[in-house]
């Protein structure tokens, strides 16, 4: 019989391999490759990379057993014999996230290429990965040829002004990659022949501008051409605006340097000086730019004006631009994804509301941009458009201070569409409007950090899965910019008790390792050289808060390295840690943190925040409950400390910070415990439970505490939350270390005031700045709750003492109410899921475990009565575990 190609050349593989002494591997692929997390990343701001990747199998019990990298100078290089970067031949180890580059030298400006291969456990060697590129940004001050430039006028930080070069090239050959670093003071956009370069929009990212701006890295090869080009760069003000830290001059600016890279050479073709032309676009900010002050924009002139910058730039008048002198700062790449439109939404309704206004319901909030193509307009109509993200108790717009504008021509084709600012809202009031917008004609645009979605929770309760996806995607509407705002319409701000409150969830939701990586710089930027820290990073002018927010640069640094395992986030931020315990020591007596100044970047003083009114007593601002929470708090960076000291090494530190937390709660118990009333504090749900998340409760005494919650839960708070941003996470915390899953349930449950059902029967399709929906109703004080469902009821938990999923526990808590759940979790290994269901009274269990990491199972059952694939099993104290693959596990209940 004969046989098919495909069939021989299968056989003939086998035939040679054997030959070699090997077979095929067990990992069948190895894909998302990343150089400091990132993919692809041009203009990276390190000459050390490193490099991750995941390995793909079906095959039960694959593990990766060592790795060789090959980085080369061009794609011609990149193999084993002609790699002249480094070649690490074959290294024995596990590791696949955050390998450092060991090979020769690196410098700024280079453009390198990458692949990776990896052995699994018999000894077998995969396939060559996809080939992964990076390049070094500019590093070196001395590497930058370009000026600062700006077109300064009247009221020029309202501007929007737009900086034209034409230059020539003689020859685009095919080898040559081009690259375009902008370091724009204010929001950018890059157009070249014409075209728009890239599809970020609000570029770059945050940053505290007195401290550091940032630089962002094109390729523009494929837009270039033979002759002349025509180069463009627009800027909006943004958050580079008159009066805040670092912000000089007569509005936005911008430093750009165009390079060709002909292997490894790096030769500048363009650079910003004061032969680039200049000229104010019909785009101008409304507003100054300040808390609830954010405005919008005001457009003029039809879109085939608009246009002619990219048809027919020499018709424009253009004047000189100036060189701008800005004072020294850090000058570094940007290196977390930019923002981009993620998804277009339509609306939902148009209602007249007179024979000149209409309101325009998109159906639901949303951070991001909004559109129009108007109907006929006379000359010099102007249009206005007010947005919220809700409607008083009469039906009208809630006003935010966001407005934009539009002056019509009278001609042409009448359009709007932001650009270098955005709204949160749901609602768009129009007024002065003559006929009804045609719905096809209007959209508007969700935009946040291009971070990955890296989760998925459903189960048999309708109402958990409806809170699970408000949070989902209203962190999605607050991850903008490169941190976390607390709200996208009235502040912006980058709150650490927000942060703090939603790390977790947002972590486990989302790939945040960029963004926490850009927002943890702010942080360490905006530390005084008391220790003292701000409530926001960055930090533009005062905001309240409290030592839970200060705190942000501790524990985020320490969620972000259990989450991801980059060790280098704890020893970059570690000396700015100690710093600020510094100033907490300083601001205690007799043991405890008390109550520190006020400053003029930092106000307030507090404990809890945002808790409900009207439920249970007493409330948030109680002294005594606002010195427990911060020093339960405390306790918990104390803690954190000792373990980040002691993955760095630091034994001393680690012994240091074990003993001040257990003399912290050795104060903390005999100061707040009330042996007579068997409570802590107020006796508020928090000041019940953060003591014990601390450990500051003997354990003698934990039954009855935990008794005591329960009845004044029932009794004082009539079975509801009542708590704030902080005591969410907290509370959630505990519940899945204390197996109380009947707890949350039965709060989640109330569809009455307060909660999150009353909150979605309500309207609600983000979650609210408070309970009863008063100023903000897209926020990022109640999102901690999203933990609850991978940590509880998905029954995904990280082990302690171990890092980015390598080891976690499968252990579900399973609510009275719930008979199914599937979870998942793109981990730093790849996907972990866990798909459990109860029938007849028996446990069945999906579970995906990703090489390199190990599932310890947990089975409340005795002898052998487990089934893994089927096959009976004994458990070992309590658990089984599995190696990565995919198991079906049933055991009875």
């Amino acid at each position: 019989m004969k046989l098919r190609k495909p069939v021989e050349k299968l056989i003939c593989s086998l035939i040679f391999l054997s030959i070699l002494g090997c077979s095929p591997s067990n990992i069948s692929k190895i894909v998302d490759l990343k150089c400091e997390n990132l993919r692809n990343p041009l203009g990276i701001n390190t000459l050390h990379p490193r490099f991750s990747w995941k390995n793909i199998s079906d095959k039960e019990g694959t593990q990766q057993t060592a790795y060789q990298i090959l980085v080369a100078s061009n794609t011609n290089n990149l193999s084993e014999e002609k790699a002249d970067l480094w070649n690490s031949g074959k290294v024995l180890s596990p590791s696949n996230i955050l390998i450092d580059y060991q090979g020769s030298p690196l410098h700024s400006r280079e453009l390198l290429y990458w692949k990776i291969r990896t052995w699994d456990e018999n000894g077998n060697i995969s396939k060559w990965s996809e080939t992964g590129t990076f390049s070094i940004g500019i590093l070196d001050e001395s590497d930058w040829a370009a000026s600062y430039i700006g077109y300064p006028t009247e009221n020029g930080f309202q501007h929007c002004p737009q900086f034209r070069k034409v230059f020539s090239i003689e020859k685009v050959n095919k080898d040559d990659t081009y690259l375009l670093h902008i370091n724009s003071l204010g929001y950018h956009e890059v157009f070249i022949n014409g075209q728009k370069i890239g599809n970020d929009v609000l570029s770059p990212a945050v940053s505290q501008f007195n401290k550091r701006s940032l630089v962002n890295t094109y390729d523009v090869t494929p837009y270039m051409t033979a002759g002349e080009n025509n180069l463009i760069i627009w800027l909006g003000s943004g958050w580079y605006s008159k009066g805040l830290p670092g912000v000089v001059g007569e509005g936005p600016s911008v430093k750009a340097q165009l390079e060709k890279f002909s292997g490894q050479s790096a030769e500048n073709i363009v650079v910003t000086d004061n032969t680039w032309l200049a000229r104010n676009s019909e785009y101008t900010r409304i507003s100054d730019w300040m808390s609830g002050r954010y405005g919008g924009e005001e457009v003029s002139g039809n879109l085939e004006t608009q246009n002619l910058l990219f048809t027919e730039p020499e018709k424009l008048t253009w004047n000189k631009a100036s060189v701008v002198e800005v004072p020294k700062h850090a000058v570094t790449p940007q290196m977390v994804e930019p923002n981009r439109i993620t998804k277009e939404i339509n609306p939902s309704a148009i209602n007249k509301l007179n024979d000149s206004t209409f309101l325009v319901d998109m159906g639901t909030t949303l951070a991001g941009w909004f559109e129009i193509t108007f109907p006929q307009l006379q000359d010099k109509q102007q249009v206005v458009l007010e947005y919220s993200d809700h409607l008083d108790e009469n039906g009208e717009i809630v006003h935010q201070g966001q407005t934009d504008r539009y002056i019509a021509s009278g001609s042409g084709t009448e359009f709007f569409r932001n650009k270098f600012n955005y709204h949160g809202f749901r609602y768009v009031k129009i007024s002065n409007l003559y006929e009804v917008p045609n719905p096809a004609s209007v959209k508007a645009y969700l935009i946040h950090t291009d971070f990955e979605l890296n989760s998925g929770f459903e189960c048999s309760d309708t109402d958990l899965n409806r809170i699970h996806d408000m949070v989902f995607y209203t962190l999605q509407c607050l991850g903008l910019g490169g941190y976390l705002v607390d709200c996208p319409q009235i502040e912006r701000l980058g709150y650490g008790g927000d942060g703090n409150a939603s790390t977790v969830t947002a972590q486990t939701m989302f790939n945040l390792a960029p963004l926490y990586s850009n927002w943890l710089d702010a942080w360490s930027d905006v530390i005084r050289e008391d220790g003292s820290m701000p409530h926001t990073a960055p930090n533009p002018y005062a905001a309240g808060g409290g030592p839970y927010w200060c705190g942000f640069i501790i524990s985020a640094s320490w969620h972000t390295y259990q989450n991801y395992g980059d060790i280098n986030v704890l020893e970059k931020y570690y000396p700015v840690m100690q710093k600020w315990l510094g100033y907490v020591e300083r601001h205690s007596v007799d043991g405890l943190l008390k109550r520190w100044p006020n400053t003029d970047y930092r106000n307030w003083y507090l404990g809890d925040w945002a808790t409900p009114d009207g439920v249970g007593n007493p409330n948030h601002l109680d002294d005594r409950s606002v010195d427990l929470v911060n020093n339960s708090y405390l306790s918990v960076c104390f803690s954190q400390m000792a373990d980040i000291a002691g993955y760095l090494g630091k034994d001393n530190d680690k012994k240091y910070y074990s003993e001040k937390k257990s003399q912290l709660n050795e104060v903390i118990h005999d100061t707040f415990f009330d042996e007579q009333k068997g409570l802590y504090s107020t006796g508020s749900q928090i000041d019940l439970i953060f003591p014990m998340l601390a450990e500051a409760v003997p354990q003698h005494l934990q039954g009855d505490l935990i008794k005591t919650l329960m009845e004044r839960t029932e009794k004082e708070d009539n079975g509801h939350l009542n708590t704030g941003l902080v005591g969410i996470p907290v509370m959630m915390e505990w519940a899945a270390k204390n197996n109380q899953p009947e707890f949350i349930y039965s709060m989640l449950k109330k569809k009455t005031y307060p909660g999150y059902l009353y909150m979605l029967e309500n309207g609600a399709t983000t979650t609210w700045e408070h309970w009863n929906g008063a100023r903000s109703r897209i926020h990022n004080c109640y999102n901690g709750v999203g933990q609850w469902f991978y940590q509880s009821v998905g029954g995904i938990r990280q082990i302690d003492g171990k890092t980015a999923y390598s080891e976690f526990l499968v252990d579900p808590q399973i609510p009275s109410g719930v008979t199914w759940a599937k979870t998942r979790i793109n981990t730093p290994k790849g996907w972990v899921s866990v798909h459990w269901e109860t029938v007849d009274n028996r446990m069945k269990m999906e579970v995906e475990i990703p090489v390199g990491s190990i599932a310890k199972v947990k089975c409340p059952v005795s002898g052998k009565e487990i089934k893994i694939n089927h096959q009976l099993h004994s458990p070992q104290d309590g658990s089984v575990e599995l190696q990565s693959g995919k198991y079906s596990i049933e055991y009875p209940l």
